[in-house]
């Protein structure tokens, strides 16, 4: 028990629900859009959770080979899981568990290639750069929300939908695009406690490289334009009307955006950093939900 809790430390496993929203949300645009496969949706399920765990484990070993996890002051929702500090995991077995992930989720990305073809491709690079590339080379380049909000965003919602037949539907880009925004700004957010630490371990995130007040300016207008997004969306009939109910998780973001916008300089309430996540989960699943019930309609 104490081993396996010491692997979903490292691979973070609460935050292993956003490959699902991901997925069911990539699932739903595609059955929007005529085509559905359970099994398709649960291997994609099952690849997006490897490289998320992925991409978590090889994030630790980094923070602990560069310091970070040694100064960082943790919390639910940022500054690691403390597994490698504690000693509960040595280093070798985290990148060698973490290696092992990628592996899984690259061997599931070729085979779904191979069944929906070449369009899929530049979604399998990108992604697989996103997991490779961004503990040690994004996240010290100042482009690191990015890559989180294209490889844990944009990037899963449309690959799920091309996996059904090859195709990709509108809505999948549409319902990707509210997702860009959201994962961008859960990493954002959860930076805010860290600076100092990551500054020592040669990170350059957007709150090191623009300042807190600018950061925090960032975060509130990637926040606003998500349910903008989906309203776009809506109104040039690439969602169905009823996808309008995802704009109402956007509600959860009144506490981190009062705090961006009138407390930046104190830290990020935990109750803040938990509406953050809450928000991101709840708006993928309404608009999978939306979708698949205007599919039925």
């Amino acid at each position: 028990m104490a081993k396996l809790q010491a692997f979903l430390g490292v691979a973070r496993g609460p935050f292993l629900l956003l490959p699902v929203t991901l997925v069911a949300s990539g699932t739903a645009a595609a059955c929007h859009a005529g085509t559905i496969s359970i099994f398709r949706a649960l291997l994609t399920l099952a690849g997006l959770v490897a490289l998320h765990a992925s991409v978590n484990a090889f994030n630790e070993v980094s923070d602990m080979k560069t310091g970070i996890d040694l100064r960082t002051q943790r919390t639910p929702f940022s500054g690691g899981s403390g597994t490698l500090p504690s000693g509960r995991m040595r280093t070798e077995t985290a990148y060698a568990f973490a290696l092992a992930m990628a592996l899984i989720g690259l061997g599931i990305g070729i085979y779904m290639w191979m069944q929906a073809g070449m369009i899929l491709l530049p979604i399998l690079v990108m992604g697989a750069l996103c997991v490779l590339a961004y503990a040690d080379i994004l996240s010290h380049t100042g482009v690191g929300e990015i890559a989180a909000g294209l490889g844990l965003g944009l990037l899963p919602v449309m690959g799920a939908a091309i996996v059904q037949d090859g195709r990709l539907p509108a809505s999948a880009v549409a319902a990707g695009i509210p997702a860009f925004f959201m994962t961008f700004n859960l990493l954002l957010l959860n930076e805010f406690p860290d600076v100092a630490a990551d500054l020592t371990g040669g990170r350059k995130n957007l709150v090191i490289l623009f300042g807190r007040r600018r950061a925090a300016l960032i975060y509130a207008a990637a926040g606003l334009l998500t349910p903008l997004s989906i309203l776009v969306a809506v109104a040039v009939r690439v969602l169905p009307a009823i996808s309008l109910a995802a704009m109402a998780p956007s509600l959860f973001l009144s506490g981190p955006l009062r705090w961006a916008l009138r407390d930046v300089e104190k830290p990020v309430p935990i109750p803040a950093m938990g509406a953050n996540v809450t928000w991101n989960l709840l708006t993928n699943a309404v608009l999978a939900i939306s979708m698949a019930v205007a599919a039925k309609m």
